[in-house]
């Protein structure tokens, strides 16, 4: 099982949440909410409106999102649908745990300190013209920035 910290349209109540709790593309669990340790620009780009954590730590702002657990079956297909590693790279990073609903937990499985390491799709495939957009430290699709997301589908 593995750790992974969602920021974008995975999250609970955004567009692609039902990802995270479709059983036919394996086992996501959700463990809390979280936001990372180091600074990084969190942008909406590109003709869908897209989230994009940019690799660049230390420049931007902690960014909020959920911990999930899951298994190597999710993590494969996370890894297929974040276009990994072309569009976002896979990498770990240490999260501020804020809020963990790990209520069931083994004493193995509960974090021991307040931080934990989680896989996170950020990216360093980024147009120079991403850093001077807007930076946000959390993304809702439908916020008050009025860049709604656009499903490829639609788009």
């Amino acid at each position: 099982m593995h750790n992974i910290f969602v920021y974008g349209t995975l999250k609970k109540g955004q567009p692609n949440y039902h990802i995270m709790t479709d059983p036919k593309l394996g086992k996501a669990f959700f463990k809390g909410r979280g936001q990372t340790v180091d600074k990084y620009p969190l942008v909406i780009a590109e003709e869908g409106n897209i989230p994009f954590l940019l690799e660049i730590p230390g420049t931007g702002r902690h960014i909020a999102g959920e911990i999930y657990l899951v298994d190597d079956q999710m993590l494969q297909f996370l890894d297929e649908f974040e276009c990994c590693p072309d569009m976002y790279q896979r990498t770990i990073k240490r999260i501020e745990i804020l809020e963990w609903e790990g209520k069931d937990d083994s004493p193995e499985e509960r974090p021991a300190a307040n931080t934990i390491e989680c896989f996170v799709y950020s990216t360093t495939s980024y147009k120079p013209k991403w850093l001077s957009l807007t930076y946000h430290d959390c993304y809702d699709s439908y916020g008050t920035h009025g860049l709604l997301f656009i499903s490829h589908l639609d788009r």
